[in-house]
């Protein structure tokens, strides 16, 4: 059955329908000034930044030793590794909010894995993975550099 459709209605859609065919584009996203995993506040994906400089390697932290710093949740082997935090977080947390240093050395972010990393002047270093760090590997001042002028305005925020 044909139904009549008014001259005016016809206009109106006829003017309105370019702007319902605008593509609907995604706000820049701000990412969080620490990187943590998608559905969860745990920095350093649940390692201890403390122990990178202690112990030489990762270590998996316990949730009976956390702090709360920078909206995120830190996890420690130790009491006295959550203290040495408290006392200093900036010393130990890792640079960049622990997002990948290769990444905002090419202007982005990406996230981190804590098994690729490396101190270097006495910072931690997170990397995406073994084979970006590799990439990183091959120019680490010119990497920090770079991401010192990317840091935090790739946040986007």
């Amino acid at each position: 059955m044909f139904r009549f459709i008014p001259r005016s209605a016809l206009i109106a859609l006829t003017v309105a329908a370019p702007f319902f065919a605008q593509p609907v584009l995604p706000a820049m996203a701000k990412e969080a000034p620490i990187q943590t995993g998608f559905f969860s506040s745990v920095a350093v994906s649940g390692y201890d930044p403390v122990a990178y400089f202690s112990a030489g390697k990762p270590v998996v932290g316990k949730k009976e030793f956390t702090t709360r710093w920078m909206d995120a949740e830190w996890r420690f082997a130790s009491a006295e590794n959550r203290d040495l935090f408290v006392a200093n977080p900036e010393k130990y947390a890792p640079q960049y909010g622990g997002y990948c240093a290769w990444a905002v050395s090419q202007g982005t972010t990406a996230s981190s894995d804590p098994k690729a990393w490396k101190i270097v002047g006495g910072k931690l270093y997170l990397n995406y993975d073994q084979d970006v760090q590799k990439k990183w590997e091959a120019d680490i001042p010119g990497h920090i550099q770079q991401a010192d002028r990317n840091w935090p305005s790739v946040l986007g925020n």
